[in-house]
């Protein structure tokens, strides 16, 4: 060797902190906003170019270049001016007020505690799966823009979730790269002494030592735990070694770590949470530490403190099939939280079990994380109207005798963070229409405006869009098949494949049965012909990973990696391995249309096809998930018939041949029609329909303030209205729940009357209610909706005591006479001011 490694002393390894500058520089490249505002870009590609490129990752930038080269760029002043610029725009950016302090500026909310199992933030903090991380990573974001206030926990994986490869068989493998966290764009967590930020986790014989990272994402903190502690025992720091890996132990010590032991990190920083966040039920252990916090604090029983904190938790659920729920045995939960129950929450493990079971006293049935986050919140949300739907048939089990649709579920639909999918060359187009600062205030006036972009203006940018993605995925596939060991002969064709004049499709998600990445491989043959028609070419980009124990999603990988070995299909199908964030931003921003065919209703919402919206793509999706609620002709294609027809074999022939009819008879003539000047008139309307129409709608902007408005701000008042006095109004709640454990089954229905006068039903019903207060309930009058409207549920209002009864009494209602009285039933339900029924309290009686 000509150079020799200088092994110094270890001072000499750390950062160079002493060169003037470095400082600025580590406050912008540890700033997770970097991913979504490019104005810092510039400094990393400076700084290593060839890096910077690989990693996208700028603290691995900063670290790896020499203190010369540092020295000699932070002297330049207008290298240095820059930077000092970019910091002050920063941290100016912080401290203005934004759309929620101008929004609500009388508001007393301090903290949103979001708690999340994995995060998509940026491809050089990879701790993120696939679309539960999206969604948490988009939101984190947009609550910075928007300056809602939040704080997000998680954990920090030694290695993640896996990264794919693809075997010269075809077959998936599985790698799993170490996370570095000195390579990361994280710090870690010190106490004011400068100690690190530990805490200490009982587990049956023993403690877990869990270290505290802290993420900046603009204004928001994001703070990962880790059990890699040295004073753990081997086999306990790797705890958090993988995600969604390992066994249901493993799972459950993780769910343990990020909800018991994520609550007492908030505690431990002196952060006291109005609301609790639960994005999915993996979380769902923080609600029973957040209620024991609080009988520490006010002297109350867990009955009570849970009553006061769940006003301030929300659960939201991405799950659409019930066998999604995370599920543990009685046996594990006894073993892990028995003494837990016990001795921090005073309570037998019985109770604590009977939280996560439709039936509390069947010792066999599993303990269920979503029927836990359900008991613990005061709401409860699906992320798409399709889903909030489904949702309620998932959880009616949970609401005897309740209409499913009074199941307490709502929905907020998610949207994606536009400024981190969309390209630089989108970005400018946007800026052009509707201004620089659009997406962090209201969106109101975004879609006329996009309306007013001409025809070789959007033409023009999809056009650079195609040549940019055929670029990526050449060098990309040449890059992959050189490291699976393809000869230099294929190597060199990949770097010719594909022209960015044909027709793009992307399909790229997970790999699983129910998403049906294989509908286009239903007919073979057929899918050929409309590849490589020679004077309208289709040219088609799949990725995606299936779990490393979905033998039957792996499976479906190999499919297509055969099929796109055929010679004939070569030049005109690839599949992409190791599909990650970095990879998704280039698909979404450069393909045509987006294709999206899961079984329907099996997708909770599905925000891939959201991200291309902001770049000019256009969907061609199963009528599921959010493409339920966006779709109408004018802006994409829909496949189905908008009905449920679970796993027929059947119905998937029918819909593939349907794809190809669509793709056939609509979509590609579309493209390929063009005017005099070339540009495809038809296609271009359709773009900015989409673009118009939906980018605003699906955004994070929208459904964070959704979030802000619906669920965190009535969230935070009715916590606080529960938690004064030290819970009293808590301690009302459970004597009135108490009273009404008692009295139910004595209550009953007596006679019931209808009288016919000028076009009302005139409706007596009574009610006999024992030694119940008539304050503690409400009778109301319930008729099914018809023609796919709601159902009618109208409070009955009492005019009468009867005479002679104990605790007898009559209620009166007028309805239009337009129904059959047949048609309407008096039920009484519980009632408490501030209380939400059947979310808190199931009971129900019937009119017989």
């Amino acid at each position: 060797m000509n150079e020799q490694v200088h092994i110094g002393h270890p001072k000499e390894l750390l950062l160079p902190t002493d060169v003037d500058g470095f400082d600025a520089l580590a406050e912008l490249a540890l700033d997770m906003r970097s991913s979504w505002n490019h104005a810092t870009d510039q400094i990393w590609r400076q700084l290593d170019p060839e890096l910077w490129e690989l990693t996208q990752n700028p603290w691995v930038v900063l670290q790896t270049v020499s203190r010369e080269k540092l020295q000699g760029l932070l002297a330049d002043a207008t290298f240095r001016n820059n930077i000092d610029g970019l910091v002050q725009a920063r941290r100016d950016a912080a401290d203005a007020p934004a759309w929620f302090q101008q929004a609500h500026p009388q508001v007393q909310l301090g903290c949103v505690a979001y708690f999340s199992m994995e995060y998509m933030l940026s491809e050089a903090l990879p701790i993120y799966s696939g679309g539960l991380g999206n969604v948490a990573g988009d939101q984190l974001k947009a609550a910075s823009d928007l300056g809602v206030p939040v704080t997000a926990i998680g954990l920090l994986y030694q290695q993640g979730y896996f990264r794919q490869v693809i075997d010269k068989d075809g077959a998936q493998q599985a790698l799993y790269p170490y996370n570095d966290p000195g390579q990361l764009p994280i710090t870690p967590l010190r106490k004011p002494n400068g100690e690190w930020l530990r805490l200490e986790i009982a587990l049956p014989g023993y403690s877990v030592w869990l270290r505290a990272w802290q993420v900046q994402v603009g204004r928001v903190k994001l703070y990962l735990l880790d059990s890699n502690d040295a004073a753990n025992y081997p086999a306990h720091r790797g705890i958090t070694s993988e995600l969604y890996g390992g066994n249901p132990e493993l799972r459950l010590k993780q769910e343990m770590l990020l909800g018991i032991g994520g609550w007492r990190l908030l505690e431990a920083l002196g952060i006291k949470p109005e609301v609790c966040h639960l994005n999915e039920g993996h979380a769902a252990f923080a609600v029973l530490e957040r209620a024991r916090s609080f009988m520490h604090t006010s002297g109350q029983s867990f009955e009570v403190a849970l009553a006061v904190t769940r006003a301030g938790n929300l659960f939201t659920t991405h799950t659409a099939v019930a066998a999604g729920f995370d599920r543990f045995t009685p046996a594990l939960i006894e073993q892990y939280l028995g003494g837990y129950a016990e001795q921090k929450l005073g309570i037998p493990c019985h109770d604590l079990l009977a939280l996560g079971r439709q039936n509390p006293d069947d010792a066999t049935e599993p303990f269920n994380m979503a029927y836990l986050a359900i008991r613990g919140c005061g709401a409860v949300n699906g992320v798409s109207s399709l889903h909030g739907r489904v949702s309620r048939h998932l959880f009616e089990p949970l609401f005897p005798n309740w209409p499913v649709d009074d199941v307490p579920v709502s929905h907020v639909t998610n949207g994606v963070h536009m400024p981190t999918w969309d390209s630089a060359a989108a970005d400018d187009l946007w800026t052009e229409a509707c201004g620089k600062d659009r997406w962090l205030n209201g969106t109101d006036t975004l879609e006329q405006q996009m309306r007013g972009v001409a025809d070789a203006r959007l033409w023009e940018f999809r056009t650079a869009a195609s040549e940019s993605l055929v670029e990526y995925a050449r060098e990309r596939l040449a890059l992959q098949l050189a490291t699976s060991g393809s000869s230099p002969e294929a190597v060199g064709a990949a770097k010719h494949l594909f022209d960015c004049n044909t027709l793009t499709l992307g399909f790229a998600r997970r790999f699983a049965t129910y998403k049906r990445p294989n509908l286009l491989l239903h007919d073979p043959e057929r899918l050929l012909r409309l590849l490589t028609n020679p004077q309208r070419p289709v040219q088609l980009i799949i990725a995606g990973k299936a779990h490393p124990a979905d033998l039957d999603g792996q499976a479906l990988i190999q499919q297509w990696i055969h099929f796109t070995r055929r010679p004939e299909a070569r030049p005109h199908v690839i599949f992409l391995s190791d599909y990650d964030m970095h990879l998704t931003k280039h698909l979404v921003q450069g393909v045509d249309v987006w294709l999206n065919t899961p079984r329907r209703p099996w997708e909770a919402c599905g925000t891939s096809g959201m991200k291309v919206l902001v770049n000019g793509g256009i969907n061609l999706s199963e009528l599921d998930g959010w493409w339920a609620e966006a779709y109408s002709p004018d802006v994409g294609w829909a496949l189905g018939d908008g009905q449920e027809h679970d796993n027929d074999p059947a119905c998937d022939a029918a819909e593939a041949e349907a794809l190809y009819d669509l793709l056939e008879n609509e979509i590609i003539p579309e493209f390929y029609t063009r005017d005099e000047q070339g540009i495809p008139t038809l296609w271009v309307n359709r773009m900015r329909e989409s673009m118009a129409q939906l980018t605003p709608r699906f955004s994070t902007n929208r459904s964070v303030q959704e979030y802000t408005e619906q669920y965190y701000l009535p969230a935070a008042a009715a916590y606080m209205e529960r938690a004064a006095n030290q819970g009293a109004m808590g301690v009302d709640i459970i004597k009135w729940q108490h009273e009404l454990e008692q009295q139910w089954n004595s209550l009953h229905f007596g006679e019931v009357k209808i009288q016919k006068e000028e076009g009302q039903y005139i409706f007596d019903v009574q009610i006999y209610l024992d030694g119940l207060d008539p304050g503690a309930v409400r009778l109301e009058l319930y008729a099914d909706g018809v023609n796919g409207a709601a159902p009618e549920h109208i409070e009955m209002k009492q005019v009468r005591q009867l005479v002679g009864a104990a605790n007898g009494y009559t209620y009166r209602i007028d309805v239009p006479a337009i129904r059959p009285t047949s048609d309407y039933t008096a039920r009484l339900i519980p009632y408490h001011v501030g209380v939400a029924v059947p979310l808190e309290v199931d009971r129900i009686l019937w009119q017989r």
